[in-house]
């Protein structure tokens, strides 16, 4: 009784680990371990987005002010002046 239960137990196991090895190829087994975004220079779309990721930290701009000021930057429109 002990025998087949450790006989299930160790068919599980490798079972377990078969299915794992088939879904998630290693990398670098395949020889491909650069990606294409990391050996490209950026886009002009990742650019804008750094640059304007900088001006709303530099700003301290949180929640929905932040959102309209990115989706303002982004979309390359000037922002209005503010109403004081």
């Amino acid at each position: 009784m002990k025998q087949s239960i450790i006989a299930v137990s160790l068919a599980l196991v490798a079972g377990a680990s078969f299915a794992r090895a088939a879904h998630a190829p290693d990398p670098a087994a395949s020889g491909v371990v650069a990606t294409a975004a990391a050996t490209e220079p950026g886009t002009p779309q990742r650019s804008k987005m750094k640059t304007c990721n900088a001006d709303a930290k530099a700003k301290d701009l949180h929640g929905p002010d932040r959102k309209a000021f990115m989706k303002q930057c982004l979309s390359g429109k000037a922002r209005p002046a503010a109403a004081s």
